[in-house]
């Protein structure tokens, strides 16, 4: 069967589908049904099944013969180092540390945070913590203390694993003060703390409660796999909220393993034993479900990357990783590719390696816009599929199934709705709207396995943040149409649809067309508030590269694209040259708080914020326009 009849089955009997795509897990206890609820729209899969996350991810690789064959590749190009670690050799050091975690006291249900670098030990972590059923809690390492106080707060660990340092370009960022520090501001104390005492920075140690990470798995016993129910949380990751309040995904154990398991072929085009990498980082959910759970289940060898697109040491880093490891299918935020387009336009460092093992390049994690798009196309000469999903979904919500049938690109959509994903553009009042127009993006109920049952220890928010405004429904909070096709258009986050004199627009349309500029390397627009039309678009534009051109003319060209290509009814009349946008760590643009800045309103400070000195740039480059007042 080709897409639609599978998009259409596992609508039409999402039991059905999903009980099949069930069979290529090991279970402890096979599932009797798929799905289950309780008429109040809450949803459960594999409810009464009982399965391990680890044995999935090793030790079945093992038992199959395939112990030898490499499960993780560690690249640091900060180091210059390089490692590989089998299956085999995995599962060995998963059983020692999930064991010491047993003699220091965790087990089932216990929360684990985990505050790493790019280490094949955080990987290691998270599957310990798998084996025995503890929960784990990946918080991004390095961040700020008080943000990790939080986090300790909401979830309650037991146990805490960090790493004494993480690297960045040029510095070294320790880590166990942050986490001293946040250990005594947080109500809650951990029982234990494991550290990684890395050869860059060695951290001091409190007696009592820090022990060195190998030292505590010498003579302990290793820890056999643990079998758990299948909505049994596998982990709680942070997501930012509305509210400045960390909300707590829950991700459910058997649910994120089939669905995992079934996008490494279907979505990714990958078999098993073949090289896929993710550039991410384990403290997102691109970590969690394609760096470690999603590779591993399948029996493919996953990389971590210790490093960045440009500047460890040069903007041709992928290729070389990609042409040294034999990476068949590549994964990475557009916002990386951006950042190698602007420091190499032409593509000239891609021509010093040999490619041709790579099949496709997949960008998730914010829009890709054409111009993106475009160029890897023309540089890389492999498909680029853009693919759209969220934190709470964990796993593609609209994307192109390469693996089951390659769909025509189009540019500016992540192609259609992934098989589970019942996707529908709703207006204000909850009514589907016609293909072509713009609208909230609402997934109606059930959401397909993997995806979140809740917030932890939070259900209130979460059918307050989630179900309510769209009875039946998931509510996104991304804005976008459907096509004649049934082609996804992901326009903007729906706070981020401006109303500028009575007409909704979008601003990611409009950036689509400040994309299209030569000189623009990125770019942002948001609405500010305007005593006249109620709101304006603003647009900040970095260019590439090389570029000397006078600033006033290439603002001056970039409002007139998009007068030309939106329409005087858009208002665009203010395009700002900056050098840098506020980002998260993750390449999200911060467009948000861009607005409060403009506004003079008073922010909290985003905790996954990647350069906060940025934000006194946005702001100065406003005032200088009459905006950002004090």
């Amino acid at each position: 069967m080709g897409y639609s009849e599978i998009y259409k089955a596992s609508l039409s009997d999402p039991e059905g589908f999903w009980r099949e795509a069930a069979q290529a897990i090991d279970w402890d206890r096979a599932p009797t049904r798929a799905l289950s609820h309780d008429g109040a729209g809450h949803y459960e899969w594999y409810a009464d099944a009982m399965v391990n996350g680890c044995y999935n991810a090793v030790d079945r690789h093992v038992a199959a013969g395939h112990g030898d064959r490499t499960a993780i590749i560690h690249d640091s190009p900060i180091t210059g180092t390089q490692s590989k670690l089998s299956y085999a050799e995995l599962q060995t050091r998963v059983a020692s540390l999930a064991g010491a975690l047993v003699a220091q006291g965790i087990t089932k249900g216990d929360r684990v945070i985990i505050y790493m670098p790019m280490v094949p030990e955080a990987l290691e972590a998270m599957l310990a913590c798998a084996r025995i059923g503890a929960v784990h809690s990946v918080v991004f390492g390095g961040f700020a203390a008080n943000e990790l106080a939080v986090r300790i707060n909401d979830c309650t660990p037991k146990a805490i694993l960090a790493a004494s340092c993480g690297l960045e370009p040029g510095r070294v960022v320790a880590y166990k003060p942050l986490l001293d520090a946040a250990i005594e501001m947080a109500a809650h104390k951990p029982d234990v703390c494991l550290i990684l005492q890395r050869a860059q920075l060695e951290a001091d140690l409190i007696p009592g409660r820090d022990h060195d990470w190998h030292a505590a798995q010498d003579g302990v016993a290793p820890a056999e796999c643990v079998p758990v129910e299948g909505m049994h949380p596998a982990y709680i990751l942070y997501t930012s909220g509305t509210t400045g309040a960390p909300k707590g995904v829950v991700r459910a154990t058997a649910g994120h393993l089939v669905a995992l398991n079934w996008t490494m072929k279907n979505i990714y085009d990958v078999d098993p034993g073949d090289v896929f990498w993710a550039a991410s980082d384990v403290g997102w959910v691109v970590g969690h479900s394609y760096i470690c759970y999603g590779p591993l289940v399948h029996g493919n060898t996953t990389i971590v990357f210790e490093g960045k697109p440009v500047g460890t040491p040069d903007a041709g880093t992928f290729w070389r990783v990609i042409a040294e490891h034999n990476v068949r299918s590549f994964f990475t935020a557009p916002t990386a590719i951006r950042a190698v387009k602007r420091e190499d336009p032409k593509g000239e460092e891609i021509a010093k390696y040999d490619l041709s093992c790579l099949r496709a390049l997949y960008l998730a994690g914010e829009r890709a816009d054409p111009d993106t798009i475009e160029w890897a196309q023309k540089v890389l000469g492999v498909p680029v599929y853009d693919h759209w999903w969220q934190t709470e979904t964990g796993w593609t919500i609209a994307g192109n199934p390469a693996g089951l049938e390659a769909l025509p690109v189009k540019i500016g959509s992540p192609t259609v709705a992934m098989p589970g994903y019942d996707v529908q553009i709703l207006d204000e009042a909850g009514h589907p709207q016609k293909p072509g127009e713009l609208g909230a993006i609402a997934i109606k109920l059930p959401l397909p396995p993997g995806t979140l049952p809740t917030l932890w220890n939070a259900d209130d928010r979460f059918r307050k943040s989630y179900l309510t405004t769209f009875p039946g429904y998931y509510e996104t909070g991304d804005a976008g149409m459907i096509d004649a096709d049934g082609y996804l258009y992901i326009m903007a986050r729906t706070d981020d649809v401006i109303n500028v004199a009575g007409h909704r627009l979008s601003t990611g349309a409009m950036e689509e067309v400040l994309a299209g500029h030569p000189d623009v390397a990125e770019c942002a627009v948001v609405g500010v508030s305007d005593a006249l039309k109620g709101q304006a678009p603003v647009g900040f534009v970095c260019l590439t590269k090389g570029v000397n051109r006078p600033h006033d003319d290439i603002t001056a060209e970039c409002v007139k694209l998009v007068r030309d290509k939106i329409g005087p009814v858009a208002a665009f009349k203010l395009a700002l040259v900056v050098d840098r946008l506020p980002k998260t760590r993750s390449g999200k643009i911060l467009r948000a708080t861009m607005v409060k800045i403009a506004d003079g309103e008073d922010f909290k400070l985003p905790a996954t914020i990647d350069d906060p000195a940025i934000l006194d740039e946005i702001r100065d480059a406003l005032q200088a326009i009459g905006y950002a007042r004090a």
